[in-house]
């Protein structure tokens, strides 16, 4: 499987078009070998998979050395095939229903302080996923109540029950990403809605003011600033008060190709302007991810 910040293969397998320039090369490199190298010998210990090492993230040195880590709840196949993402598509396999307790195991191993929780689409399972969500944050709470837990979750398919079923376990933040602008969400997000992802947001505020609700954008698909803008606008209208917004790395050739590569600058007056909407949480920068500084205040 081909994954999306492993620059080596990147650089590779892209024609001269998407050859990554050279500002953004020199921003890469892993850091925190030793803290990687921990963190993956207990993953594999454990049969878990974390999105920090699935998708090779660039800052996942810089997480772990932080006591932050993304995990990726119920395999590593997902049931949809968006054009961006770099995950196994296909018929999953069964729920691991020791997972929860596995994971919250890792959890106290490694001495995490804030842990995010994701997870590929499951939309094979009566509740999508939902419980199994539940379950792990149950399972990490008994083992380390204090921990601050985060959920990234799928649409559940706009099913306001299932949305509230993961938010009624009263993670400290609900993030669910809307990933690109409107006009480009069919091409990108095959099965997701522009609409039904706001709608996840706000069915969360309304339920349960108190949690924070927080959204993501990968930039370079064609979308454009005044477009960015209104997607910020939007989110900002259904109560999403944090926003990451970082840079798109094609997989592979068989994934969408990158339009543009928005230069550091750009990244900083879109972050700027987003903070002017109003998000109290802002991170927009080229090796930004959903979970990019997740445990800061």
């Amino acid at each position: 499987m081909l994954l999306p910040n492993d620059m080596t293969q990147i650089t590779a397998l892209q024609s001269n078009r998407d050859r990554l320039p050279e500002w953004f090369r020199s921003q890469t490199g892993l850091g925190g070998a030793d803290q990687i190298s921990t963190v993956q010998q207990i993953i594999r210990q454990h049969g878990i998979h974390t999105i920090c090492e699935e998708g090779r993230c660039p800052n996942r040195g810089e997480c772990y050395s932080q006591k932050t880590a993304t995990f990726l709840l119920m395999g590593a196949v997902c049931t949809r095939n968006c054009g961006f993402c770099q995950v196994d598509k296909g018929a999953p396999m069964p729920l691991d229903l020791a997972e929860p307790q596995k994971i919250a195991e890792a959890v106290r191993l490694l001495g995490l302080r804030y842990v995010v929780l994701t997870s590929v689409a499951r939309d094979d399972l009566t509740d999508q996923g939902a419980g199994h969500f539940v379950e792990t944050i149950k399972s990490i709470r008994n083992l380390e109540p204090d921990l601050k837990i985060e959920v990234l979750t799928p649409d559940f398919r706009g099913d306001r029950a299932l949305i509230c079923q993961v938010a009624g376990a009263m993670p400290v933040c609900y993030n669910h990403n809307i990933e690109t602008v409107e006009r480009l969400q069919g091409k990108v997000r095959r099965g997701a809605k522009y609409e039904r992802s706001l709608g996840v947001l706000a069915t969360v505020k309304q339920f349960f003011p108190e949690i924070v609700t927080k959204s993501g954008l990968m930039l370079g698909h064609s979308e454009t600033e005044s477009e960015i803008i209104q997607c910020l606008k939007d989110l900002w209208r259904v109560g999403c008060t944090s926003v990451t917004l970082g840079q798109y790395l094609r997989p592979s050739l068989a994934h969408l190709p990158v339009q543009k590569y928005w230069k550091p600058e750009e990244f900083t007056a879109l972050g700027d302007m987003a903070k002017e909407i109003g998000f109290s949480q802002v991170r927009s920068a080229p090796l930004v991810r959903s979970s990019y500084h997740a445990g800061e205040e």
